[in-house]
């Protein structure tokens, strides 16, 4: 599974150390991890919103399987994510949050809060909920003996979230260009986005925007 990490600017300064234990646990489960940034104060800005926008077309494009992100409480990050089509993201503030979402929701986003409660030992709780996310396949149910109507209702999920969202290729379309262009006109976007997507729509459609 390819993950993608993606850091807004108040939480920039944490990109190392979240990457650092992401990538631990994700290559002790054989996941690959792409960072797309921020890497610090002095890199272009990405806001929350744009956050949920490069999940949206790392999602719908294949560029990525799961994507990691978050804010200062992870719920503008969450709530952004899910505004866009196929992209189901939980807000994880504990491990037992992490396996809950994983197993019961079958997820492929987590937005974390890098800022509120974000103290001593932080990186230890994150590498606890890796490690709950990552450590069984998705969608197992919890309790077991829930699996079959957990899994049912995921499906309904995804099926409601079809209609309820537009297509991605007409979200760029439309979108305001500006913010569009401050998420993909980077050069970690470049870097991952075009080695890894599938969706050639998509695919097209940036190399236009970036003038590629």
């Amino acid at each position: 599974m390819k993950i993608a990490l993606i850091n807004e600017n108040s939480q920039a300064s944490k990109n190392e150390l979240v990457y650092n234990t992401l990538n631990k646990v994700a290559t002790k489960y054989g996941h690959t991890v792409d960072n797309y940034g921020m890497f610090g104060a002095d890199d272009k800005p990405l806001t929350y919103v744009q956050n949920g926008i490069l999940a949206g077309l790392l999602i719908n494009s294949g560029a990525a399987d799961f994507v990691i992100t978050g804010c200062g409480t992870g719920s503008g990050a969450m709530l952004a994510c899910n505004s866009f089509p196929r992209v189901l993201c939980g807000l994880i503030v504990e491990p037992s949050d992490a396996y809950l979402f994983s197993q019961i929701n079958a997820g492929n986003a987590c937005a974390f809060p890098f800022a509120k409660g974000f103290g001593w030992g932080a990186e230890l709780n994150l590498e606890n909920c890796f490690e709950k996310l990552f450590s069984e396949p998705a969608g197992g149910g919890y309790p077991k003996e829930r699996v079959i109507p957990e899994q049912r209702n995921k499906k309904i999920l995804d099926a409601v979230k079809e209609v309820t969202h537009t297509k991605m290729i007409d979200i760029l379309k439309n979108i305001d260009h500006e913010l569009l262009m401050g998420a993909i006109d980077r050069d970690s976007f470049k870097k991952y986005f075009f080695a890894n997507a599938k969706d050639e729509e998509l695919i097209d459609y940036c190399k236009k925007l970036l003038n590629m």
